[in-house]
């Protein structure tokens, strides 16, 4: 990216520019462009480009856009590799934050340590949601049905389980899907006070039968138990050992010693239980209430799982009965997962204090934005744990500090409402700070295009962000344009961040010609600093005539308005009784009073001053070159201009009484006041209306500002100019 060649037409108002930006000797370029040139189009157009969106004329959508922008290369450079940074925008907030905010190393064991838990737990709800058959949201369904509220933690709630699914003995309800009577049809359904009654009756009906039961014993020993023992015996080798089990029936005692028999005598007695005409009875009153076709899949379930049926009067209970007995189902997977949890929650409670303490990235940014920036708030970062650690997005907290009480914590939008402009502008810096510094930490080459980043900005802050952009253009990996219509700023840019001799081939000033836009280099014209130029060279009767309101006000300076020296330099600027008496030889000594080495050799000292003012209008009227950086041609022929305008005025008023202060305006006033009834004069009313609109800040400059003369068009002034000299 040691070149950017950018070729548009047709990208929002921007008729054509086609210009190679050479980075390789300055990696800063700032462009001057007055308002309604270039410089929003250009930063928009450069916006679409990293957005990857379309350009067009936003005025005449028919017209063929074009972008192109390759770089030495003419190699299209990458989206990525361009930032746009807007004059100001209250809702943008940096994607890049939370990169600055990472220790690396902390973040990297980090997610080591949640990946594997990530992973255990992800083999465990696999299994747990084909024994439950819940398709998704199964985290949730497990941690409300075990922990009771909705919070979802899966964790904990695997924790919770711990004991239970460590208890001896086999999974009662693993072959029980979960959905099979948790869904919202059988759930209304059991709600339902029918069915209660019904259910109630099943359940007394089954519990006297469990209690004359020879074998089983209500609410200790009943069938499922029994069989859940059996299965143990049978899967632990007993009765291969030669054991056997004793029944204790009353007064008598039954010995089992084999697994045939234990399951045969278990069997019957379920059967027993199971097929009473009372229990048979009380579970057809049940099955008669679903009969529906929505309860239809519950019914067949009930028929071939008619064990479930007491557990029914708990719904909460069989939840977790549920659960724990798929947990000990997988056991082997469940203690995987408790184990790494347990493990890595240690391990990650060290992680976050050390994060809580971390000094990272983002600290340099808010030091550079707190240290820098003049605003009434500091910044710093509550949440740097969970933004390290768990890509949380920063929760910026901002104390605000009026300096009369203790500084006070405010929310953002808040904040926004008590600032200033400027002071927003300064908030919206930081996240472009941000930004930069993100891309700086990750050796990301980009281009920034900076659209008037400094405008409503008072002084301090304006320096500040020059000095922050000035070390950003020493970075290896970036370049920028920096565009601004304040010519205060572009003058500061170029000597602050640019300097030197690279000022002739990076500080531009825009222009225009039917749409089309050129770049003009304001380098090597000494735009910076005209006077300089000028005063060395006063034999060139523009560049005299373009000097004498810069000696004008460095008198004023010395002597004050009052003084002669001051008052003859203003009978050259506006017509007063000495003005065309006024020669050469009056104005050397004070030329020579005020600049040094003075060289007026070029003109005779009998030379009339006016009569070389008008002289050098001409010159410049006739001048083919319509460059619009050529200041001296603009004062000149502003100055002619004025004086042929005044010299009208003079000559057509009643009132000829001297004006004090601002004459051409009073002298206006006096002329539209006596002619404006006339129609004769109303062309020259309104022609000199123009005078007083257009000149005034071209002959009222100082070194310091003269803004408005880059920006008016000479071939304004040469047309004022003209039909004035048609006139006299």
């Amino acid at each position: 990216m040691d070149k950017i060649n950018v070729n548009l037409e047709n990208c929002y108002g921007i008729k054509k520019l086609d210009f190679c930006f050479d980075f390789s000797k300055n990696r800063t370029y700032t462009i001057y462009a007055p308002n309604g040139f270039m410089k929003t189009s250009f930063a928009k157009t450069f916006m679409d480009f990293s957005k990857k969106r379309e350009t067009k004329d936003l005025i005449f959508p028919n017209r063929v856009s074009k972008r192109i922008i390759t770089d030495e290369n003419s190699t299209p450079i990458s989206p990525e590799q361009v930032f746009v940074i807007e004059p100001y925008n209250e809702g943008y907030n940096s994607e890049k934050v939370s990169t600055l905010l990472v220790n690396k190393d902390l973040k990297k064991r980090y997610d080591e340590i949640l990946s594997t838990i990530e992973n255990h737990k992800e083999q465990l709800i696999k299994e747990l949601k084909a024994l439950s058959g819940l398709k998704t949201n199964i985290e949730e369904v497990f941690s409300r049905d075990i922990l009771h509220y909705q919070k979802v933690e899966f964790f904990k709630a695997i924790s919770r389980l711990k004991s239970e699914v460590n208890e001896v003995g086999e999974p009662v309800y693993a072959n029980i899907k979960y959905t099979d009577i948790f869904n919202a049809k059988v759930i209304d359904f059991l709600e339902t006070k029918d069915f209660k009654d019904k259910l109630m009756k099943y359940i007394e009906t089954y519990d006297d039968l469990i209690g004359n039961s020879i074998y089983f014993k209500k609410g200790v020993f009943n069938h499922t138990n029994a069989s859940v023992i059996a299965k143990n015996l049978k899967d632990n080798g007993f009765f291969k050992a030669k054991h056997s089990v004793v029944f204790n029936l009353g007064k008598e005692k039954k010995e089992i010693s084999t697994e045939e028999e234990l399951e045969t005598v278990i069997e019957e007695e379920k059967n027993s239980i199971l097929n009473n005409p009372d229990l048979v009875q009380a579970f057809n009153d049940i099955d008669a209430k679903l009969k529906n076709k929505e309860l239809r899949d519950f019914r067949d379930f009930l028929v071939n799982n008619k064990e479930i049926l007491t557990a029914l009067s708990d719904l909460n209970q069989l939840k977790s009965d549920l659960w724990v007995s798929y947990l000990k189902e997988k056991k082997d997977l469940y203690e995987k997962l408790e184990s790494e949890f347990n493990k890595g929650r240690i391990e990650i409670e060290v992680i976050f204090e050390q994060a809580k303490k971390e000094e990272t990235h983002w600290r340099n940014v808010i030091k550079i934005f707190n240290d820098r920036f003049d605003v009434p708030f500091k910044i710093s970062v509550d949440n740097q744990d969970d933004v390290i650690l768990k890509s949380e997005a920063p929760n910026f907290r901002f104390d605000f500090d009026d300096k009369i009480e203790n500084p006070i914590s405010i929310e953002r939008n808040k904040l926004l409402e008590v600032l200033s402009n400027g002071e927003k502008r300064a908030l919206y810096i930081l996240n472009i700070i941000f930004e930069i510094e993100a891309r700086k930490e990750g050796s990301q080459k980009t281009l920034f295009i900076i659209d008037d980043i400094a405008d409503s900005f008072d002084y301090k802050n304006k320096y500040a962000i020059i000095e922050y952009l000035k070390e950003n253009g020493e970075q290896n990996n970036f370049h920028q344009v920096i565009l601004t219509h304040n010519f205060d700023f572009f003058r500061t840019v170029q000597s602050r961040i640019i300097g030197g001799e690279t000022q002739r081939d990076t500080t531009y000033i825009a222009q225009r010609d039917n749409g089309k836009i050129t770049l003009s280099s304001a380098g090597h014209r000494n735009i910076t600093n005209p006077f300089d130029v000028w005063k060395k060279q006063l034999n060139n009767k523009v560049m005299f005539v373009a000097t004498i309101p810069f000696i004008r006000n460095l008198v004023e300076y010395r002597e004050g308005s009052s003084s002669d020296n001051y008052k003859k330099l203003t009978s050259l600027l506006h017509i007063k009784d000495d003005s065309f008496n006024i020669t050469i030889l009056d104005i050397k000594s004070i030329y020579s009073d005020t600049i040094k080495s003075v060289d007026l050799s070029a003109y005779s000292d009998t030379d009339k001053v006016i009569d070389v003012i008008f002289e050098a209008s001409e010159l410049v009227y006739n001048d083919t070159n319509e460059d619009a950086l050529n200041l001296e041609n603009k004062i000149t022929i502003s100055i002619g201009i004025r004086l042929k305008a005044e010299k009208l005025m003079w000559s057509k008023v009643a009132d000829k009484a001297p004006i004090h202060g601002t004459q051409t305006g009073k002298l206006f006033e006096r002329f539209k006041t006596e002619f404006l009834s006339e129609s004769a004069e109303r062309s020259n009313i309104e022609l000199c209306a123009l005078v007083n609109l257009m000149t005034p800040e071209n002959i009222h400059i100082n070194s310091f500002m003269y803004e408005p003369i880059l920006d008016m068009s000479i071939r304004h002034l040469k047309k004022l100019y003209s039909e004035l000299n048609s006139l006299i």
